[in-house]
C-alpha cells in the first residue's frame, strides 16, 4: 500500500501517487526595487528569509516558498501577504489541499539533488512541478499539519529559551567585567598548541576526550592537558571562539589550549570572550589568530574571593544552556525522524 510508516491511527485510506503540478501552480517573484520601503507593512523576502518592507504584495493567500537560485534547500511558508524577489518562487495551493501539510512536504524533498546548474544552485518552476509527491485526503493532511506545527512551536520556544540565556549571560558579563584594565594575558595564562589532526586520531573508546571546534569529539587513550582550560580555535571559522575543557584532555590542531595560572576556567572564559579577535586575525585565505599577537590584551581582574564565587555563577548559567542546547537537539532529532515517517 502507498501509505507512510507513521500515521495517525484514524486514516488508512492510500495515498495519492502525483507530481506537485497537480496540488500547486509554482509563481515567480520581482524585483523589490519599485516597491521598497522602510515602513511598509508587508514583508519582502528572499532565499535566506525577511530582507525589506513593503506597501505592496506579490501574493496574500497561505504559500509554500523555495528558492530559485542560491539556496534552493530551504522551503519557507508564509500565512499573511508578502512579496518575493526574483531568486525566490511562490505557490499558489489547489484545493482541497492545505498548504502548511504541502510545506512539510516540500521539507522531506531532497531538493539539491533537482539542482539544475554547475555553479550556483538553480531549480526552474517546471522541474518543481514535475517531482513526484504522495498526497493523503484533506483530513489527513490537516492533522499532520497541525500535529507537526505544535512541534515547530516548541522547537521555537526552545530556541528562543536559549537566545534569552545567552543575552543573559552577556549582560552579566558586561556588568560584571566593566572595571579597569589592568593585567595582561600572558601574565595569566599560558599558550600551548597542538599537532593532532582528525586523520590522527584512532577512535578506540578510550578515557580521554578530545575537542574540536564544536566541542568533544571523540575519547581516546590518551591525553596531553592536565588541567581545566580552554581551548580557542585559531585557524578558520569561528577564529576565537571558546571551549572550555576538562583536564587530563587533547585538542586538534586547529585549537590552542589557553591554560590559566590558578584562575577558574569558567571565569577566565569569561575574560577572554572580551577580547575582539578580529582584530587580531591574519590571512587572505584561511583566517588565523596567533597568542603572540592578542596576549598583550589588557584585561579586568577581580580580586580572588569574587573570581570563585563569579566562576560558579558562569558555571551553572553555561552548564544550564548547555542543557537546554540538548534538550533542542533532541527536539529537532525527534522531529527528523517524524518527517522520515510520516511522508511517502
Amino acid at each position: 500500500m502507498n501509505v507512510p510508516k507513521l500515521r495517525f491511527k484514524e486514516f488508512n485510506d492510500n495515498y495519492l501517487r502525483l507530481k506537485y503540478k497537480d496540488v500547486l501552480k509554482i509563481k515567480s517573484g520581482k524585483d523589490q526595487k519599485q516597491v521598497e520601503c522602510e515602513n511598509g507593512i508587508y514583508p519582502i523576502l528572499g532565499t535566506g528569509g525577511q530582507i525589506g518592507k513593503t506597501n505592496s504584495f506579490l501574493y496574500d493567500k497561505p504559500s509554500v516558498l523555495i528558492g530559485r537560485k542560491g539556496t534552493i534547500n530551504k522551503p519557507q511558508y508564509m500565512e499573511t501577504p508578502f512579496w518575493t524577489v526574483d531568486t525566490l518562487f511562490y505557490s499558489h495551493i489547489y484545493e482541497p489541499n492545505i498548504p502548511k501539510y504541502l510545506f512539510y512536504s516540500f521539507q522531506n524533498v531532497n531538493w539539491k539533488k533537482y539542482d539544475e546548474s554547475t555553479g550556483v544552485p538553480s531549480l526552474s518552476s517546471s522541474t518543481i512541478e514535475g517531482v513526484d509527491c504522495n498526497i493523503p485526503s484533506k483530513e489527513e493532511q490537516l492533522k499532520v499539519a497541525n500535529f507537526l506545527s505544535l512541534l515547530d512551536k516548541k522547537i521555537e520556544l526552545q530556541s528562543k529559551k536559549i537566545e534569552d540565556l545567552k543575552l543573559f549571560k552577556l549582560c552579566i558579563n558586561n556588568i560584571l567585567f566593566n572595571g579597569n584594565k589592568t593585567i595582561k594575558l600572558k601574565d595569566i595564562c599560558e599558550c600551548k598548541s597542538s599537532t593532532i589532526s582528525l586523520s590522527d586520531i584512532e577512535y578506540d573508546d578510550g578515557m580521554y576526550p578530545i575537542y574540536g571546534a564544536n566541542g568533544e569529539i571523540k575519547k581516546i587513550n590518551s591525553y596531553q592537558n592536565d588541567k581545566n582550560y580552554l581551548a580557542i580555535i585559531k585557524d578558520g571559522a569561528g577564529v576565537g571562539k571558546t571551549i572550555i575543557c576538562n583536564k587530563k584532555s587533547s585538542i586538534i590542531a586547529t585549537l590552542s589550549a589557553l591554560i590559566p595560572n590558578g584562575i577558574p576556567v569558567y571565569y577566565f572564559n569569561e575574560l577572554i570572550n572580551k577580547i575582539d579577535f578580529s582584530k587580531y586575525i591574519v590571512g587572505s585565505g584561511i583566517p588565523h589568530i596567533y597568542f603572540k599577537d592578542y596576549s598583550n590584551e589588557k584585561l579586568y581582574l577581580h580580586e580572588e574571593k569574587k573570581r570563585v564565587l563569579i566562576n560558579n555563577l558562569f558555571k551553572r548559567i553555561i552548564i544550564k544552556i548547555e542543557l537546554e542546547e540538548n534538550k533542542l537537539h533532541l527536539l529537532e532529532t525527534v522531529k527528523k525522524g517524524l518527517m522520515q515517517n510520516m511522508f511517502v
